[in-house]
């Protein structure tokens, strides 16, 4: 009988990063991997959503490709796998960092949590995978649910949930917040986030990332409709303003 359990995991793999600076702590090297359900108005990679595109490799390969440049970590840098939206490709992600942390490399997944569900069996393979994570980068849109929906087309809630269980298994988080204005600028959304982050045991850094067009091209490639054309990335004084909401300590 054929074992699906031991088959080598693989995945789609959008893109690589050899050299990132801002996905983790130190100098990673950063797997960006194909789709996602989420269909932000700010997304500037939208060429990922398409689970079906991008080279096909197994964790084994994406590994041995990756710890060629284990040099350039040093003591605080490593892998980093992004997106898309990796927990699309729990499997994968879980394999790869099994490989990584047999070699005791940092690992670090950057998601928006969307897929998590506390439910079998993607709450036992998530709790494999919480495992071998040492750092997750969460990015919190937007905590109002009717504006989450707006803004991504999907609900919330099993987001928080996953920041909720991470806290709760003691996994450091770094939480992140596109501030785009006008969308995700408002007070009390940025309230309810301070007021949820303090509740959270695990986190050890807060980011405002500010809203930019720089992928707007890609939109127009993909024959895309792009609604936020009118918007403007926000002003360091917006940028600041959200900082001192969310209690945000520059680095």
């Amino acid at each position: 009988m054929n074992d699906e359990r031991t088959a080598p995991a693989t995945g789609r793999i959008h893109s690589i990063e050899t050299f990132g600076l801002v996905d983790g702590p130190g100098v990673r090297y950063v797997i960006f991997l194909q789709g996602c359900r989420m269909r932000c108005r700010y997304c500037h990679n939208p060429e990922t959503w398409n689970m079906g595109s991008g080279e096909e490799k197994t964790a084994q390969e994406t590994f041995d490709r990756a710890y060629r440049y284990r040099n350039y970590w040093k003591d605080n840098g490593g892998i980093t796998v992004s997106g898309g939206e990796p927990l699309l490709q729990i499997d994968f992600v879980t394999e790869l960092f099994t490989l990584a942390k047999e070699k005791g490399i940092h690992t670090v997944l950057d998601t928006s949590g969307h897929p998590f569900t506390g439910e079998e069996p993607f709450a036992g393979r998530f709790g494999r995978l919480v495992e071998v994570t040492d750092l997750f980068l969460l990015d919190i849109k937007e905590m109002d649910a009717e504006r989450h929906r707006s803004l991504t087309g999907q609900d919330n809630r099993n987001i928080l949930e996953m920041a909720d269980y991470l806290s709760e298994h003691k996994k450091e988080m770094w939480i992140r917040h596109v501030l785009v204005p006008g969308l995700t600028d408002q007070e009390d959304g940025l309230l309810a986030l301070r007021d949820r982050i303090r509740g959270w045991q695990s986190v050890s850094r807060v980011e405002v990332l500010p809203y930019h067009t720089l992928g707007l091209f890609k939109w127009d490639k993909l024959g895309l409709e792009y609604s936020l054309s009118g918007v403007h990335p926000p002003t360091e004084e917006e940028v600041l303003r959200a900082e001192e909401i969310l209690g945000v300590r520059r680095v």
